[in-house]
């Protein structure tokens, strides 16, 4: 398949295990640190999941493991900024495995980017939102709409943004989000009092992904993206695995 620099593998994986999702962003990051495969953009759900940052604490979540084990709630330690957040269903998660150019290499911007592609979505569904300037992350008058938390190495990106939909919010009330006290969270069920199409959001997200980073779409279902991914594991001349290091 031909490619161009500015092609971007997106997939809509669906519902994934975290373990699982992290395990494929760590895969195709080191072979995008090879420039083995394109940039990549996986858009999924997770089943209910707390993850704490690595600039997280413990005493943040507010229930016993027995609570989120009787809830069906799985929590991960990860290798992310920030701090503790819930995933769910109904909430877009969007990982990037960006492979950032010179002109690109500001962890403040791209932050700011991320941003501004959920901004830039949220105002197309009638929602205004924007910035907090003491937190990152998306911000309405109702509270918090997408956590953000990412891990650059060799300028590569992973893990990404999560976007509350029609995410329950009542498990929230689980932790302390971001380790913000006194902040609402919110969805954009609950701000326009109605049940809103993943799948709308899903598109709008990636077309304004593409806009603000400047790159190609590529789609690909997810069983397409994952046999593309292991064609781009293989030595073109003797068709064995590659080893990809971090």
């Amino acid at each position: 398949m031909t490619q161009s620099a500015k092609d971007c593998w997106a997939a809509w994986l669906g519902r994934v295990d975290y373990r699982r999702a992290l395990d494929l962003q760590m895969r195709i990051c080191a072979f995008r640190k090879l420039d083995r495969v394109p940039d990549a953009l996986l858009l999924l759900e997770h089943p209910p999941t707390i993850t704490l940052g690595r600039n997280g604490k413990w005493h943040n979540l507010l229930v016993p493991d027995e609570t989120l084990k009787a809830r069906g709630v799985e929590r991960y330690e990860t290798d992310r900024g920030g701090d503790i957040t819930f995933h769910g269903p109904g909430q877009i998660v969007g990982y990037p495995i960006l492979k950032l150019e010179s002109s690109e290499r500001d962890v403040h911007r791209y932050m700011r980017n991320l941003e501004e592609c959920l901004i830039r979505t949220l105002k197309l569904f009638g929602i205004e939102s924007g910035r907090n300037e003491r937190y990152t992350g998306v911000w309405t008058s109702q509270g918090k709409i997408a956590a953000m938390g990412v891990h650059i190495s060799r300028w590569v990106t992973r893990h990404g943004f999560a976007l509350n939909v029609n995410t329950d919010l009542a498990c929230y009330g689980l932790i302390v989000p971001c380790g913000i006290t006194g902040k609402q969270v919110t969805s954009m069920e609950k701000l326009l009092s109605r049940r809103v199409n993943l799948g709308e959001v899903v598109n709008r997200v990636a077309v304004e992904f593409a806009a603000v980073f400047d790159r190609e779409l590529v789609w690909r279902s997810g069983d397409a993206l994952l046999a593309e991914f292991e064609t781009a594991q293989r030595d073109p001349e003797s068709g064995r695995r590659v080893p990809a290091v971090l």
